[in-house]
């Protein structure tokens, strides 16, 4: 049952850093850098909220890495 409630929570934070990746990219795009399109209301929680979920995965999703998060942090923060 442990393993089965792991693999379901792993599920959803799969799921979810993919809802925050396309977050940033409406934020970058057709969003006009609205923070309140983001989930978490701004972008230092949101690109910390990826961070967290890409670090605590096992398995790394191949379609994201660290690299294409610090981007967006730099890419989404106003200078």
């Amino acid at each position: 049952m442990k393993n089965q409630n792991m693999e379901t929570d792993s599920t959803f934070n799969y799921k979810l850093l993919g809802r925050l990746v396309l977050d940033c990219d409406y934020f970058l795009g057709y969003g006009h850098r609205c923070e309140k399109h983001l989930w978490s209301g701004n972008v230092k929680d949101q690109i910390e909220k990826m961070k967290e979920l890409w670090n605590d995965f096992i398995q790394k999703p191949e379609w994201l890495s660290m690299e294409q998060i610090e981007t967006y942090e730099k890419d989404m923060i106003v200078q």
